[in-house]
């Protein structure tokens, strides 16, 4: 069982208290990186320390909650090794691990209710990445994340 670091802004708090309180009833290991109030943040500050905690640790996932879900998953997806998903479905939740291998999870917590939200973190987590001729894509992202960061070292 993976720790599940975990994230949001005040957009996304209240969610985030209710899939923490969830998720803790699956018997996950959680590491709350903020924000722990309604007062304001700015999301890339603390989408960055999950994306970080998770593509720095081969035993975590990550999962950010901020009002839509964009700007943390446009911020996760510039640290190294994260590949974040938008989802907002089980069709999209599947998807992203099945085929996308998918380390970190966004959710629009002003656009998602916690019923279906406990649904797609528990999908989530428990879909494996199936590999086969999908390893060969999920490769090629990461084929393109190194050259970049070839260019600018």
């Amino acid at each position: 069982m993976k720790t599940v670091a975990i994230g949001c802004d005040h957009g996304g708090l209240e969610l985030k208290e209710d899939i923490k309180a969830y998720l803790t009833e699956l018997g996950y290991p959680i590491i709350d990186f903020g924000c722990y109030d309604k007062q304001a943040v700015d999301y890339p500050d603390i989408a960055f320390l999950v994306a970080e905690a998770t593509a720095t640790n081969d035993n975590y996932v990550g999962i950010m909650i901020d009002g839509v879900g964009i700007g943390s998953t446009m911020t996760a997806n510039k640290v190294p090794g994260i590949r974040c998903a938008l989802c907002w479905d089980l069709s999209t939740v599947i998807n992203s691990r099945d085929h996308n291998n998918a380390n970190m999870l966004a959710i629009g917590g002003q656009l998602i209710g916690k019923g279906l939200a406990r649904q797609l973190v528990k999908t989530w987590l428990d879909t494996p990445f199936s590999g086969g001729r999908h390893d060969k894509r999920v490769t090629k992202i990461m084929e393109v994340e190194s050259r970049f960061l070839k260019r600018f070292r």
